[in-house]
């Protein structure tokens, strides 16, 4: 698995702050179409005083350090974003890849599926419902993996439990 030897940074992506990630930030709902209300669209007013959950231990696969995601997969410039091994399965990390905008482009969801088919990861992934022009708090949810993963996660999902 191919790492990356620099630290990374965040800036000047916020995609996590842009509302891609479904969140709450002191009571503010944070999901597709909403962005969190502490976002300057350059970073976060409240930076210092930002909540530990889910901001301080928030984690972005292009962040992470030893990331094995590429540099033209930061969020803001793939138009997708990684968190990293949100659950297990089977004693394996499961991803799950959130798109910045509708959908995940063609380039990147190839990209993240050859990688969970290579490191054997299953992995979840997000989509707005195609019909609808105006973003959804509530996604389309595809997991990607050995059938019996997609079995489990659609039993999950139809127990209405939380996947992460």
């Amino acid at each position: 698995m191919p790492k990356s030897h620099t630290l990374r940074h965040c800036q000047p992506c916020t995609a996590c702050c842009d509302g891609w990630v479904r969140m709450v930030i002191y009571g503010a709902e944070v999901y597709p179409g909403s962005p969190c209300p502490h976002s300057t669209g350059a970073g976060c007013k409240i930076y210092d005083d930002r909540p530990v959950d889910p901001c301080r231990n928030f984690e972005c696969g292009w962040v992470k350090e030893n990331s094995p995601l590429p540099d033209w997969l930061r969020p803001d410039r793939a138009h997708a974003m990684m968190l990293p091994g949100v659950r297990t399965w089977q004693g394996r990390p499961v991803d799950v890849i959130v798109p910045v905008g509708k959908r995940i482009p063609p380039r990147a969801l190839k990209w993240f599926k050859q990688f969970a088919e290579q490191q054997l990861r299953p992995m979840i992934y997000l989509e707005q419902d195609e019909g609808g022009r105006d973003y959804a708090k509530d996604q389309n949810v595809v997991a990607y993996g050995p059938p019996e993963f997609q079995q489990e996660i659609g039993r999950l999902l139809a127990a209405g439990e939380r996947l992460w």
